[in-house]
């Protein structure tokens, strides 16, 4: 359920007095835990570290991000693969048709040289 509109957007104190508080021309990344907290237009141009859990994350504001929170630019889950005997076999048929596609271009490259 989305925020009431009489109560506005959620932005962290802690973030608007960092934000007041930088020094102008400053590149360094801020480090922040709200990932609550809703991106304003003051934002833009400035690097956050955004928390996920383990680490913080680089998050560089732009204009397309504002009214976004900060959360979704900061994924807390890692995708690796799914396992088993099926993706297996997917994976090295891929291998191999990339092996053959290479094996081909090379063949036509040195016979142009010839």
């Amino acid at each position: 359920m989305t925020r009431s509109l009489k109560k506005g957007l959620f932005i962290d104190e802690r973030i608007i007095k960092k934000i007041q508080n930088r020094p102008a021309g400053d590149k360094s990344t801020m480090n922040i835990w709200a990932r609550a907290s809703v991106i304003s237009p003051e934002m833009i141009g400035i690097t956050f570290g955004v928390h996920n859990g383990r680490k913080h994350i680089p998050v560089f504001v732009t204009e397309e991000m504002v009214g976004h929170k900060f959360g979704e630019f900061s994924l807390t889950r890692t995708f690796h693969r799914h396992g088993g005997k099926m993706q297996k076999e997917i994976e090295q048929a891929a291998k191999q048709k990339e092996l053959d596609a290479s094996k081909a271009a090379k063949a036509g490259g040195d016979a142009k040289k010839k």
